[in-house]
């Protein structure tokens, strides 16, 4: 997605020249992480599978990276030309993610020295479903004279588009449920292809202070007004109770000028009921769920990664961390994928 993608390499512009949103004071000590893999490309999604390989998609340079305990880093599989990998999940010793180029997105799974096999065309899907279609974006009840001064490249008000770019994905029970951070959506991808809404996210309401309307050059009369960003799933794992747990990024700038926006949600499988978990993250970009039941959030734009104890709704700073995106809870360790904005293979993925 071009807008989500804007967006990431404007936030870390600004995290690298320190104009972002401060760490909470009395932030924990981070624990000391050991270095997994290193000289990465863009690595944005991630997952484990059952004999311990760590499988990391180097999203922009269209690669699927295989990490396997004790092994140097191998690449596994290399998508055509100008094609983005990403929304990594493991069955067993299976791995499935995505793959996306221009408005054609697909979903895969590969065996392990085999060759991938598509599931389902997830940009077929959203081109006949559009799930978001009715939902409203943009300003609230902005009257006509104000929206006509509003720039060009903010919308003022618009419903859902027809576009795809499956972000992040978990398999559950045989069923792979895919965060699609264009369509707004978590679908849900059976073993026979078969491709089904589970929930559209909700809006993301922001209410535009003086300082954002400044920032962001918009007219006075917006002062107050509410805009609803859209929510940019980025990532779904599972919780206990047949919840999905859902980061969230969200649209708009990321410079820190609307706000820490981000947020975690949790999604009910069979129902597609939303629940809010917690708020306020600067760019939340990967979930993951503990043993436990605590939850781990990246916040790319925020450079650390944040821990919500189990039955709570309060986000605590568990490890400060270069531009995080990708964070997986295997045996015990927490695995984050970081640096991964920076200028050529400078990505790495950290083990706490």
């Amino acid at each position: 997605m071009a807008a989500t993608r804007r967006a990431m390499a404007a936030g870390a512009v600004a995290l690298l020249t320190g104009s972002l949103l401060a760490s909470p004071a009395g932030a924990a000590q981070a624990p000391e992480p050991t270095t997994v893999a290193k000289k990465l490309v863009t690595p944005l999604s991630m997952a484990v599978a059952a004999d311990g390989t760590a499988y990391v998609a180097q999203n922009f340079a269209g690669l699927l990276t295989a990490v396997s305990p004790g092994a140097k880093p191998q690449v596994v599989f290399a998508a055509p030309k100008g094609t983005e990998v990403g929304a990594v999940s493991t069955q067993g010793s299976t791995v499935h993610f995505a793959t996306t180029k221009g408005k054609a997105a697909a979903l895969w799974s590969m065996r392990p020295g085999g060759k991938p096999k598509k599931l389902a065309n997830l940009s077929g899907y959203e081109k006949e479903k559009n799930p978001d279609a009715d939902q409203a974006y943009g300003f609230e009840g902005l009257d006509p004279a104000c929206a006509a001064q509003v720039p060009p490249e903010v919308p003022a008000s618009y419903t859902g588009i027809v576009e795809s770019h499956p972000y992040g994905s978990v398999v559950h029970k045989g069923v792979t449920y895919v965060a699609d951070a264009a369509g707004n959506t978590i679908v849900s991808v059976k073993p026979n292809g078969k491709v089904r809404t589970v929930a559209v996210l909700p809006p993301v309401p922001v209410v535009v202070t003086a300082e954002a309307a400044a920032a962001n050059k918009l007219p006075a009369c917006t002062v107050g007004k509410t805009y609803n960003f859209e929510p940019v799933p980025t990532d779904v794992e599972v919780g206990k109770g047949g919840w999905l747990y859902v980061s969230m990024l969200p649209g708009g700038p990321e410079d820190g000028s609307t706000g820490a926006n981000g947020a975690v949600v949790k999604v009910k499988a069979t129902s597609g009921k939303v629940r809010p978990v917690a708020s306020g993250f600067a760019g939340a970009t990967g979930v993951a769920v503990a043993d436990n039941g605590d939850v781990y959030v990246a916040q790319l734009f925020g450079g650390q990664v944040s821990r919500i104890k189990a039955g709570s709704t309060t986000a605590k700073t568990y490890a400060q961390v270069m531009m995080p995106a990708a964070v997986e809870w295997a045996d015990g360790d927490l695995l984050v994928s970081a640096n991964v904005l920076a200028e050529g293979p400078k990505g790495k993925v950290l083990a706490y």
